[in-house]
């Protein structure tokens, strides 16, 4: 069993900045290798990941050895997840892949098993050495890998651990559910879950942050802090959001073997502009 733990890190703002500077790299070497990927098809010919990391290799030390003052998996990574990527868009499982964007992509980058290592609430990053972490791994199994992600102003990593153990217990019981705005799940015994509709109860302090953020000038200090701002306020609401799901997911799979949802064609209904804030603050895809 594959279990994940998201836990917040408590960097310095020298190990920030090597957090910041690797997601570039991790970043760079995505958009290089697109790019080469796209070019390479173009030409008629047939581009694989482990051939693109290998041109970029030949070619790293002079034209990027700014690269090499990371992680190596910072521009390791990318190569693998292109190639992922490209595979899921052929089987027509995914949209075919897009450049990242700095402002508007999340800053992130990827750790294998043997490039990190986990202490006392801390971990251990090479090149860097040491970041406290606010807690301890919940999970005793071996721990796969890691990716360093940054949401609003705060630092993150998730550990992918693999647990030994026999798969749960099967639930005989089963049960329908009905998804929809006013009450976000009503089961086919009567129960249901009332939609906590946090977006709308933040929106007017949301759209007063807005307003500051656009009332500062582009590039300035006080710009950059009222987009924190917004991002914070963001933050805050998925997740108040995530942890009702959380909740309430968790509970119905424990009491019920077999689950019937109703299907959604969710994409059609955000095209109706009066209900599309109420379905995405609904966050029914994620249900």
């Amino acid at each position: 069993m594959i279990k994940a733990h998201k836990i917040r890190l408590h960097p310095t703002p020298e190990q920030a900045n090597y957090f910041a500077r690797a997601a570039g790299t991790s970043r760079f070497v995505w958009n290089w290798a697109l790019a080469e990927w796209n070019r390479h098809y173009e030409a008629g010919e047939k581009p694989t990941a482990l051939k693109l990391k290998k041109q970029f290799n030949e070619i790293r030390r002079e034209q990027f050895p700014w690269t090499w003052e990371v992680t190596k998996n910072a521009s390791d990574q990318p190569f693998l997840d292109l190639g992922k990527a490209f595979t899921a868009f052929f089987e027509g499982k995914a949209r075919r892949p897009r450049f990242k964007s700095k402002k508007r992509s999340k800053a992130s980058f990827y750790l294998a098993n043997d490039q990190f290592e986990l202490g006392d609430h801390r971990i251990w990053i090479p090149k860097l050495g040491w970041v406290n972490i606010a807690e301890n791994l919940r999970f005793k199994g071996k721990v796969t890998g890691a990716r360093i992600t940054k949401t609003a102003d705060w630092w993150f990593v998730s550990l992918t651990v693999e647990i030994p153990g026999e798969l749960p217990e099967k639930r005989k019981g089963a049960v329908g559910i009905d998804v929809g705005l006013n009450r976000l799940a009503t089961l086919s015994t009567g129960e249901g879950f009332e939609n906590q509709k946090f977006l709308t109860t933040a929106l007017k302090e949301l759209r007063q942050a807005n307003k500051r953020l656009h009332r500062r000038k582009l590039g300035s200090k006080n710009r950059e802090k009222a987009h924190r701002q917004v991002a914070r306020l963001h933050y805050r609401i998925t997740c108040m959001r995530d942890d009702v799901l959380h909740k309430m997911t968790t509970r119905i799979a424990d009491c019920y073997g077999i689950i019937g949802v109703e299907d959604l064609n969710l994409k059609g209904l955000l095209k109706n502009r009066r209900l599309a804030r109420s379905f995405s603050d609904a966050s029914l895809g994620k249900l």
